[in-house]
This record gives structure tokens, sequence and C-alpha cells, in this order.
């Protein structure tokens, strides 16, 4: 059974891996904005057949998940990360015993991870579509099963899109949908002039409201509207911050001198990202969040009632499990004199939520992708590398609560 089991998930379909040890930077570049293109592109392809959206609402969900509900991009990332949160769990619990460190448990992992995205893409489009998420038109025959059909492509699509920025381009393809969608939302936030509706601001500048921040502080003062020119600052003052914030807590670095073994009088520093697991626990923590509101939605429109995991209306949670592990513009509610004591524990929670499964993740994360403190002291001893003053001895290295790790003083 086991020889069975490894031998179909060795022999799953895969984009060939290129044969130069080291692709040059054209050509990463190259691929990464073919995939970047055709992300846009299937983001644009509304599904044939479709009749109602009601997740059209969800932009929140939209960003985190890197999808287009309505599109052949309705799926998104959300298969992928399901199936790694899943796995993760699996393997840092003990329950399955892989040992990632090896070739052997990495190719073993890998297959298994394919196996769980193949799965949740068939699943989540099933669902998407049998929940009412998603409906076709009644005048069209065979319309659920057209629409799944086209959810399953389209996710198989993103899939292999991933494997080929892995293997041929920058980073991974997930990281990349991600921030192709928070670009694009940026970008909307900032400019957008047409409104859900379609009516186009820009026409009537002193009727029609806008969306884009930059011309609803424009029309504010045109108007004479100073909350909304101040809650428009707000927001844009609030997303520079945390957005340098960001770029500056990931270039800090924790240097570890070392020196060469066989040749005195050299020494390097082996940089280690203060930030160690960066953002990737973070966007698992985001993406089940979004997994369990996107769920919550359905449930509500398939029973028609609400349920544990919040009450939805218009798409947003207003009570429920949703509710609380979601967030709330404080700001925002100040300056319009909408905010409400529930605020306050809903953002506690929020906080605390995030916190607790990200701190789980990063742990899991750093194990499974071989980043833990024992691979990186092989690394080093690999490379005939020590720290001064220490004996060279991987048994004598100790892990640090941040990640990192020191070697016991030499005696």
């Amino acid at each position: 059974m086991a020889l069975s089991l490894k031998s179909i998930l060795y022999n799953l379909p895969e984009v060939r891996r290129p044969t130069e040890k080291k692709l040059s930077f054209n050509v990463k570049l190259k691929w990464t904005l073919i995939i970047l293109a055709a992300f846009f592109v299937l983001a644009n392809i509304d599904l044939y057949g479709l009749s109602t959206n009601s997740l059209g609402n969800l932009e929140f969900l939209q960003v985190i998940l890197a999808s287009q509900f309505g599109t052949i991009m309705s799926l998104g990332i959300g298969p992928i990360v399901t199936s790694s949160i899943i796995l993760q769990l699996l393997v840092g619990s003990g329950i399955l015993g892989i040992d990632t460190k090896t070739e052997e448990g990495k190719r073993y992992f890998q297959g298994l991870q394919k196996i769980g995205v193949i799965f949740f893409i068939v699943f989540e489009s099933v669902i998407y579509v049998a929940m009412g998420g998603l409906q076709a038109s009644p005048a069209l025959a065979w319309g659920a099963q057209i629409l799944i059909f086209q959810l399953i492509l389209g996710g198989l699509a993103v899939m292999f899109m991933d494997e080929v920025v892995q293997k041929w381009g920058f980073g991974s393809g997930v990281s990349l949908f991600i921030v192709a969608g928070v670009a694009w939302s940026l970008f909307n936030g900032l400019f957008q002039f047409i409104d859900a509706a379609g009516a186009n601001c820009l026409a009537d500048f002193s009727g029609t409201p806008c969306v884009g921040n930059v011309l609803v502080i424009i029309q504010s003062v045109i108007n004479g509207a100073p909350r909304d020119a101040l809650s428009a600052i707000a927001a844009i003052i609030a997303t520079a911050l945390i957005f340098f914030g960001v770029v500056w807590a990931q270039a800090l670095k924790v240097e570890i001198p070392l020196s060469y073994e066989r040749i005195r009088g050299y020494s390097v520093k082996w940089p280690l990202a203060f930030f160690y697991s960066s953002v990737i626990p973070v966007i698992l923590v985001a993406a089940l969040a979004a997994n369990i509101q996107l769920f919550g939605n359905l449930l509500q429109n398939w029973l028609g009632h609400p349920t544990i995991l919040g009450e939805f209306i218009d798409g947003r949670p207003i009570s429920g499990l949703s509710f609380w592990i979601g967030s709330t513009n404080i700001v925002e509610a100040v300056i319009r004199g909408s905010f409400q004591t529930s605020f306050i524990w809903q953002t506690l929670i929020h906080v605390l939520f995030y916190m607790a499964f990200a701190a789980l993740f990063a742990m899991f994360w750093v194990k499974t992708s071989g980043m833990d403190e024992a691979s990186q002291a092989k690394n080093i001893l690999s490379s005939g590398l020590q720290i001064p003053g220490f004996r060279k001895d991987r048994q004598s290295w100790v892990a640090l609560p941040s990640g990192s790790w020191v070697q016991s003083q030499t005696s």
C-alpha cells in the first residue's frame, strides 16, 4: 500500500525543472511576468453561465485568497493554502511522521500537498456552486456542472502557475498572486472612480460619491465634507505607515560572525532574518480566517439562516465567530461617530487569534521548510565555517527562542 501510494505521489503531473543549475535573472523575470500577466487575464474572464454571484461583496477575502469571485480565478490560492495548513499541522504535531529534512521526505511531503490541493480544488468548486455562492443560469442545461468544471480548471491553472514561478521565476506563485492582489487593491483604493453600481464619479463629480481615497479627498474638499476627507486621509496615512514599517522590519538581520576552519584570518557574517519566518505564518492565519468567513457566508446562503460561524449582511459578518476573529476600522468608526464598545473586544480577540495561530504556524513552518536550528547548523558546518572560540560540534549547538542558534563555549 505504501509503495503504491508513493508511486502515485511521485508520478503526479508537474512542471519540469530547469536543466540549468542556476537560472539567469532575465529568465526568471520573463517567467514571473508571464505568470503575472496570466493571473490578471484569468481574473478578468467571467464564468460562463453564471447568473448570481453571492460572494461579490467579500472584497477582503478576495485580497487574502488572491481570487476574483465570479471569474475563472474564483478559487484563487485557497486550495493551496488550505492544503498547506492541514499538512503542516499533521506533520508538526507528529501525526504524520515525515522527515522533511531529507530529499525523500521533501518529495513525499510535496506529493501529499499536491494531492491535498487537487482535493480542495474539487471540494471547494462543488461547495461554491452547491451552497449557492455561485449560481448557474436556470436556462443553461447542466449549468451547475459547467460552473464546477470551469472552477476546477481555474484551480488547476493556479496550482501549475505556482509551480512555474517556484521553479522558473522568483519566489513562489502564492506570494506573487497575493502581492498582485494587494497592489491592485491598493491602486483601486486610491484611484477607483467607478462604484459597485457602475456609476462614474468623474462624470458627475459633485453628485456621485467617489470610491478611491485620493478622489474622495478632492471631492470632500469641494463639497465641504470634512469627515469623509479625514477618513480618507487616515486610511492613506495608516497604509503608508504599515507598508514602510513592514519593509523596514523585513530588512532587519541578525549577523553571526563566522571564521573559516582551514583559512586563518578570514571571516564572514552569516545573516539571519530578525523576523525569521517572515510573513508566511500571518498569510496562513489570514487564509484560515478567510475560509471561516467564506464558509460561514455560504452556509447562511444555503440554510437560509445564520450559524455559529456568523451572521452576514452584504458579505460582512455582524455576529458569530467570523465577526469576533475579524476586524473593524476603528479609526474610521471614531471619525464618523459610529464607534461601539464591542469593537474593542473584537480587536482584542482578533489580535490574540492572529498571535496564537501565527506563532503555531511559524513553529511548524520552520520545521517543515528546513529552516530550524539543526538545518542551519548543518549548512554552516558543511560550508567549513565555525564560530571563533567555539567547538565545531553540531551536538553542542543550542537553539535560541528566536530560531537562531549558538554553540557552547569551549572549556
